[in-house]
């Protein structure tokens, strides 16, 4: 068994290491594992339906004292969402899991229904940990782990031509939307989905130190095993750097050294006939989940396995990417739980006597200013036939399996188009006393005043208000187009709501209420009814401490 140091800094500057042993999966002889995933039993050429991901959790519950089986939540169409706690000792609890002192890792699989191979390796893993005798990362982290999150989107299934069109393998997936049509990795700010208020209740309550979101790529040939993202919005002013610049880098070099496994930021090239022209992640904004739970000051990782490699491949890889994720947090536990309570604290200090001058991003837009990279290309060859040469291919493309590397600049990264800076709070009048449902879904605290005051406040005059021409999962998005009035006092009548900026989830407030924010409750359209040009916009910002006690609200 052989071992390796890997050594990076903390957010704190000390140093981050990461020791496991070499392993492989899936092992070459299955005969002594038990019990199989569909896909195991089937030599992958087939991924597993819901009833059989409830019956190896049960199988997983009945042979094994480190697992406690709980339900998330429900589908659009009425399925129980499985959860799976393990740890040693076993916890089943969020006040237990606290007590514990431990990182807690939350593995979700199955977003999209036809993406399997997230699914598959989290059911391997969750049998391979909670069974092993010996010492293993269940020692040092609670885990748990939601292996079919759209459930109603895997049941769907079809051809992988149609359902997944540039995917190698199994030829009968699901379908990418849940039950309602709804993408649920576009829903994390709208909220809309049964699937993504259960996130957000078991986010509220849990309260996982890490969130690892599992994918498999569309499009773009290259040489890389898997493709990973940090929380891409500039507003994780705490985790994405944390997590892009130390913790994903870490990784990346103990997958390569002990497994030779090539992963690299996620992107797609705009032409593979000219991949020279660059490298383009995804978009920054928080309905996609790593980035929603960046805002919450936790480290979230996107993982995208490479749809043109096999299946069997797919989940191996998918399988060591997460394995070793896990070991680094296992050895570095302590570093992992400090980084969610430092973010925390600095949250909840930023505005504690007033109004702060740290600056949050509202906007943002892809950087201008890439940075080159040796990449890793995959060779293809277009026959300039209608034939379809290999499995998840379209017709006239045919792979050398030559891998070559070109010089390219690489967009990964977002700059703040629009910064504002933090209130001391914001007023939710009687009248708009529906907002408060989202933000308490959200986690945040709410106050009322005990008694009349007056305050010192910030005003948006709406000058107008665009609408999306083309309705985008169900709704016309919308962005305010005005300007800020001078500060001025206003008399907050006793009763009215307050949302203090102080408080761990102050960002996460700001990005939902502000009404510049690109992806906020106006967005939406939560706030349609108010909304007129010429009109103030609803919410006020509070600049200075209120002076009258407050209270919790009902």
């Amino acid at each position: 068994m052989a071992f390796l140091v890997i050594v990076s800094c903390t957010a704190s500057g000390k140093p981050l290491t990461s020791v496991a042993p070499v392993g492989v999966y899936p092992p070459r002889d299955l005969q002594g594992v038990r019990p199989h995933t569909r896909a195991e039993r089937t030599r992958f050429t087939e991924t597993s339906s819901y009833a059989d991901v409830m019956a190896f959790i049960d199988s997983l519950k009945i042979s094994s004292n480190n697992v406690h089986v709980t339900t998330f939540g429900r589908s659009s169409q009425g399925r129980d969402i499985p959860m799976v706690v393990a740890s040693r000792p076993l916890v089943r609890t969020p006040a237990e899991a606290k007590r514990a002192n431990r990182p807690i890792v939350y593995l979700q699989g199955n977003i999209h229904g036809g993406e399997v191979e997230g699914k598959e390796a989290v059911l391997s893993l969750l049998r391979d940990l909670s069974r092993d005798p010996y010492a293993n990362v269940l020692d040092s982290v609670v885990l748990i782990a939601v292996p079919i999150y759209n459930i109603d989107g895997n049941e769907t299934l079809g051809p992988q031509e149609r359902n997944r069109s540039s995917q190698n393998g199994p030829a009968i997936v699901g379908q990418r939307s849940n039950g309602q049509g709804l993408d649920l990795n576009r829903d994390y700010i709208k909220a809309e989905a049964p699937e993504t208020r259960a996130s957000l209740d078991f986010f509220r309550t849990w309260d996982p130190d890490v969130f690892v979101d599992f994918h498999t790529t569309d499009g773009s040939f290259h040489g890389y095993a898997l493709t990973w993202a940090p929380p891409l919005n500039p507003a994780a002013r705490f985790s994405g750097p944390f997590t892009r610049d130390t913790v994903l880098p870490a990784l990346t070099t103990a997958l390569k050294t002990r497994f030779r496994l090539e992963t690299f930021p996620y992107g797609n090239f705009r032409s593979q006939d000219s991949v020279q022209n660059g490298w383009y992640t995804y978009d920054h904004r928080p309905r996609f989940g790593t980035n929603y739970y960046g805002l919450r000051g936790r480290i979230a990782i996107l993982a995208e396995a490479y749809s043109h490699d096999p299946f069997r491949e797919r989940v191996a890889n998918t399988y060591s990417f997460v394995a070793e994720l896990l070991n680094l947090i296992a050895r570095n536990q302590e570093d992992f739980v400090e980084a969610s309570r430092d973010a925390d604290r600095r949250t909840t200090g930023f505005t504690s006597l007033g109004s702060s001058s740290v600056t949050v991003a509202l906007r943002s837009r892809l950087t201008r200013t890439p940075h080159m990279e040796d990449l890793l290309v995959e060779e293809i060859v277009r026959t300039g036939d209608s034939a379809r040469h290999e499995p998840g291919l379209r017709p006239g493309i045919r792979r050398t399996g030559k891998v070559r590397s070109v010089r390219v600049p690489v967009y990964d990264r977002f700059d703040p188009a629009l910064e504002r800076t933090l209130p001391y709070a914001w007023v939710v009048p009687a009248a708009q006393a529906a907002l408060l449902e989202p933000l308490r879904r959200n986690g945040l605290f709410i106050e009322q005043v005990d008694a009349g005051t007056t305050v010192r406040v910030e005003r948006f005059l709406i000058d107008s208000v665009h609408k999306s021409a083309q309705a985008f999962q169900g709704h016309q998005e919308a962005r305010l187009s005005g300007r800020w009035e001078p500060a001025d006092t206003i008399t907050l009548d006793p009763g009215t709501f307050i949302v203090r900026a102080g408080q761990p989830l102050g960002i996460v407030a700001m990005y939902l209420l502000e009404p510049e924010s690109d992806d906020g409750l106006v967005t939406w359209n939560a706030l349609d009814q108010w909304l007129q040009p010429g009109a103030r916009y609803p919410v006020a910002r509070v600049l200075d401490r209120i002076a009258v006690p407050l209270r919790p609200a009902p």
